[in-house]
């Protein structure tokens, strides 16, 4: 008898932040289960698929109740008897069920946590982990890159970066390289509270210090690898998401550090930054979501020294992807499946990137819930890179720990990504 989808079964759950969101349940005719919790962004493209929330007084209008009834009811009626072994006739079928460009009537987080919860329930019934479901044979861990100094949208705090990270770039096995980042993370701490900085953590689980300038997040962070016993660039490599979309003016001008700057003046801020602090690796949004030509000009003079990250440009949509591929854009792109709202479509973003031999990062959101679905994604798709958040708080700490439990269960299989090639470490 063939399985089928008995009850899809949605209810409104807390994230990180305490703010509502969508916990979505999967029942199978057989008693496969699937069940999956919907981040939130915080620092969102206009691009993005639409979040659906309830508007009102109520937990101040960020409830998530319409979107919860969408699930139990239309969601739940349209899928109930449906295999959920074709994962991308499952959101396709959501997709068409909503009829809107951008998810916005039943809610791209209620459609998201339906589409998560059933590929889930679909490996629940082979008796398969998640991974190996949707990646088959071709599986590779992650390289990581971990906040450890929040600043922009995600602290209370005058640093404008949104994002300062570290990745680990020379490392053995998986848990060598979270092992290490774990290192620099408690010296990073150890020398701010020597300073007598702050060590109060941000949304993503980093230090949130204020500091007297952007640049001093960067030296500290070179400071806190060399205490810890290692080799900035060659060891631990230093990554920052300026997020520059957060501070970008309409007149073309970028507010940063309390001054408006041009175009021509972040540029030179950016390089000069990578000319004295070589342990910088990646950059992600250094100019707005909508300052395309710019942005192609930085990466096309760029790209051979640092990996460049789009993530706001593009939000994980496929007609976007094209777009920036053709403009020259970045050499690497962010995949939120919460950006786009299904997992096939996830999927397709990954392989259009890839085709055209750019990088792909994996990422959280600001507001996450302890649902590891992205650490199993990442595996399958053989994505190079994640990020998500500091080695601190149970909602980050998910998603590492259950990679270690996966580099556990495949053994001597088990493979690693090392950063792009096209980017000269030497």
């Amino acid at each position: 008898m063939a399985v089928t989808i008995s009850q899809v079964h949605g209810r409104e759950i807390f994230d990180s932040r305490g703010n509502p969101t969508v916990e979505v349940d999967v029942r199978l005719s057989d008693g496969g289960f699937g069940r999956a919790g919907v981040p939130s962004g915080k620092s969102t493209g206009e691009n993005e698929a639409v979040e659906l929330r309830d508007g009102g007084s109520r937990l101040g209008g960020k409830g998530v109740l319409k979107a919860v009834g969408n699930v139990n009811g239309e969601i739940n009626e349209h899928l109930q008897g449906v295999s959920p072994f074709n994962q991308a006739e499952i959101d396709h079928q959501l997709i068409e069920l909503d009829g809107t460009p951008n998810k916005g009537r039943l809610g791209a987080n209620a459609i998201l946590g339906t589409s998560m919860a059933v590929a889930r329930a679909a490996a629940d019934s082979l008796h398969e982990p998640l991974y190996r479901y949707l990646g088959g044979v071709d599986l590779e861990l992650p390289q990581t890159f971990h906040n450890v100094i929040n600043g922009g949208e995600h602290a209370d705090n005058d640093i404008d970066i949104q994002e300062f990270m570290i990745t680990p770039i020379e490392r053995k096995s998986f848990r060598d390289g979270f092992e290490k980042i774990v290192n620099v993370y408690h010296q990073l701490q150890a020398n701010f509270e020597k300073e007598g900085l702050s060590t109060g953590l941000g949304d993503e689980g980093g230090f949130a210090p204020n500091l007297p300038s952007d640049e001093a997040a960067i030296q500290e962070l070179v400071k806190a690898i060399k205490d810890a016993g290692y080799e900035p660039r060659k060891e631990i490599g230093i990554a920052f998401d300026a997020a520059a979309s957060s501070f970008a003016q309409k007149d073309g001008t970028y507010l940063f550090e309390g001054k408006k700057r041009s175009v021509a003046e972040m540029t030179a801020y950016y390089e000069d930054l990578l000319k004295k602090y070589p342990a910088i690796v990646s950059i992600e949004d250094p100019f707005g979501e909508n300052d395309w030509d710019n942005f192609s000009k930085f990466t096309q003079k760029n790209k051979d020294r640092v990996q460049i990250v789009t993530d706001d440009n593009v939000c994980t949509n496929p007609k976007l992807i094209r777009k920036a591929i053709k403009a020259g854009l970045a050499t690497s792109f962010l995949i939120k499946l919460n950006q786009i709202g299904t997992v096939s479509e996830t999927m397709e973003a990954i392989r259009l990137a890839r085709k055209n031999n750019c990088t792909v990062m994996v990422s959280h959101r600001s507001g996450e819930t302890t649902d590891d679905f992205i650490a199993d994604f990442s595996v399958a798709m053989h994505a190079e890179q994640l990020k998500a958040g500091a080695p601190a708080r149970g909602e980050r700490l998910a998603k590492y720990n259950e990679l270690l439990r996966i580099e556990e269960e495949l053994g001597d299989q088990a493979k690693i990504a090392y950063f792009p090639d096209n980017v000269d470490l030497d």
